[in-house]
């Protein structure tokens, strides 16, 4: 796996970098990892409408994948428009949502996100990795999860006592869930009883095992 494509399924470029950064610190020597971010959508995938508009916008995509390519990230968790993206593409293409999850072994899990209106699709993308049975709880801190990701030291805390409670709920591993909590998991994977999975280096990890 030589060259990487991340794709962010926000439109917010300031989260396409911090997600490069972030699978480029844990990318095997001689792969490189380049970004790019979808052209139409929502800044911010908050909801089901916006999940569904994400989609869409990670299917047209494949119409603009790179040549010399060699795998490819979808960004954002749940996995927007990665079934439709991998039956238009010759190359491998990895969520970070079904990453996430297959790091978990054989693990009870939790996902501590910031967006409590995609809990319906975070169940739905749990259940179609066929790990349903093994998730005890998603968790989100109280607020404004869109305003908490504008300040990353309250969004640190935040995600932080969210974990605990994950794991007081029976977490034997917590899934920090969204790929521009990608600074956030790094910082809490120092800080847990349990293994924190970060996502976009969970992805990093599945493409280059391929």
């Amino acid at each position: 796996m030589r060259r990487i494509l991340l794709l962010n399924p926000n439109t917010t470029l300031a989260y396409t970098e911090m997600m490069v950064r972030a699978a480029r610190a844990v990318a095997p020597p001689g792969t490189t990892v380049d970004g790019a971010t979808v052209a139409q959508g929502v800044p911010l995938i908050r909801n089901a409408h916006d999940f569904e508009a994400a989609a869409a916008a990670v299917a047209a995509f494949a119409e603009r994948v790179p040549a010399g390519i060699d795998g490819l990230i979808v960004a954002a968790f749940a996995d927007p428009g990665l079934e439709v993206l991998r039956d238009r593409l010759a190359i491998p293409a990895v969520g970070i949502a079904e990453a996430s999850i297959g790091e978990t072994g054989d693990r009870r899990f939790a996902v501590a996100t910031t967006l409590p209106d995609l809990d319906a699709i975070i169940r739905r993308r749990v259940a179609a990795c066929s790990a349903l049975k093994r998730l005890v709880s998603i968790r989100t801190p109280a607020g404004d999860g869109a305003a908490l990701m504008r300040d990353p030291a309250a969004l640190t805390a935040a995600l932080a006592a969210t974990v605990h409670a994950c794991i007081a709920d029976g977490a034997e591993a917590v899934i920090i869930g969204g790929g521009p909590l990608a600074d956030a998991a790094a910082a809490l994977r120092e800080r847990a009883a349990v293994p924190i999975i970060a996502p976009i280096p969970a992805a990093v990890n599945a493409l280059a095992a391929r």
